[in-house]
């Protein structure tokens, strides 16, 4: 059996066959903690920053409604807005970046 595989686990050893939908997934990154993502598809209405602002960890930058409710996009640290990646009224997808922070 040339298509079995080993994986060392916490010291255990184990020896499978990957299924072609394993070996085309695409890899976890780490996400960016600068960069704010829509964790929801759906409609930027309001934005509260500019770009270059410094902006405090809990200030309100943009509000995104998505299935009649809004949310709150909120700073996740003291830092500065480097790059606004989209304007009120537009509809975002899912994992889109909006905000990149200095």
């Amino acid at each position: 059996m040339e298509n079995l595989k080993e994986f060392n686990v916490d010291g255990t050893v184990y020896t499978t066959e990957l299924t072609k939908k394993f070996e085309r997934r695409k890899n976890w990154e780490r996400p960016n903690p600068k960069n704010i993502m829509s964790f929801i598809p759906g409609t930027i209405v309001e934005i509260f920053v500019k770009e270059g602002q410094e902006v405090k960890a809990g200030e309100s930058l943009m509000i995104l409604e998505a299935m009649k409710m809004k949310n709150q996009i909120e700073m996740p640290f003291d830092g500065v807005i480097k790059k606004i990646h989209v304007e009120e009224g537009v509809k975002v997808p899912n994992k889109m970046l909006m905000v990149e922070i200095e």
